[in-house]
């Protein structure tokens, strides 16, 4: 395999990376310290270029574990549109917050939502989002947007508004890598592959401070970036529809010990194989 071991998630597999001797990595900063680019590179597909044909990608999992710049690059590589579902819960959430609804006001939620026909922008690399024709990318990243989007995105009667909204973007756009956290379980069930990444929530909140430096903002104490991890894993994974759940045919991907360029290179060659599997 390359990079580790593949291990079943519900009824797929896990890559479990796995240091040099043959050993389990470990957890944390020591863990990433032990697989480096230069060392137990994947295999060569063999197969470059776009993917020809309609196919769903899904790619799922908590905040933190990379998962929409995976997902990004996974689709450049692929000639496949890229859909980002986080950032219609994250638009939805802004909408509340700029207008004042109560997010406890279920019906006012959807209302508003409802009527800003949020799409994307395809034009756009990343696709920008819309509300009334008017792009929220940067808003959507503010920390109140983020503190709230969780509850937003538990409110039952939106979730069904979004699924329906991102099936009908997945038959407009037929060649799709759709990132989110029910992608796989909820809205593309029948999806050719399914990836669910994973990491360790302390090595997840490292990773949200540098975002918010690298983005020119001051990040709260570890422990407290911490703490808004593991809410939101509670969060996100406890709500009545859609919950974060790993998708029993997933492949399961642990990227704490990973760089960004080796979970796209892994995930790409796995694709790659699968249709390949489906042709023979």
């Amino acid at each position: 395999m390359g990079i580790g071991t593949r291990h079943r998630c519900g009824d797929g597999e896990e890559i479990i990376p796995r240091c040099p001797g043959g050993r389990r990595s470990r957890t944390g900063e020591e863990r990433v310290a032990i697989l480096t680019d230069t060392q137990q590179s994947p295999p060569d597909t063999g197969q470059p270029g776009p993917i020809p044909g309609p196919i769903v990608v899904t790619v799922d999992g908590p905040a933190g574990t990379g998962k929409s710049t995976v997902a990004r690059q996974l689709a450049a590589r692929l000639g496949l549109d890229f859909l980002d579902t986080g950032a219609m819960y994250r638009a939805a959430a802004a909408i509340v917050i700029d207008h004042q609804i109560d997010p406890t006001d279920t019906d006012a939620v959807l209302r508003i939502v409802t009527d800003a026909d949020l799409h994307f922008d395809w034009t756009t690399d990343p696709p920008a989002i819309l509300a009334w024709l008017k792009p929220l990318n940067k808003r959507i990243r503010d920390a109140d947007v983020t503190r709230l989007v969780s509850q937003i995105a538990a409110i039952g009667p939106l979730r069904e508004h979004m699924v329906m909204k991102q099936r009908l973007i997945a038959q407009q756009h037929p060649k799709l890598v759709s990132e989110g956290r029910d992608q796989g379980s909820v809205v593309f069930p029948d999806a050719l592959v399914k990836f669910y990444l994973d990491a360790d929530p302390e090595v997840r909140a490292k990773r949200r401070g540098e975002q918010l430096r690298a983005a020119g903002r001051t990040p709260a104490s570890d422990e407290v970036l911490l703490q808004h991890i593991l809410l939101r894993d509670a969060r996100d994974s406890t709500r009545q529809q859609g919950p974060l759940v790993c998708p029993k045919d997933a492949i399961r991907v642990d990227t704490g010990p990973l760089s960004i360029h080796q979970v796209v290179d892994r995930l790409e060659h796995l694709v790659r194989e699968r249709i390949a599997g489906t042709k023979a």
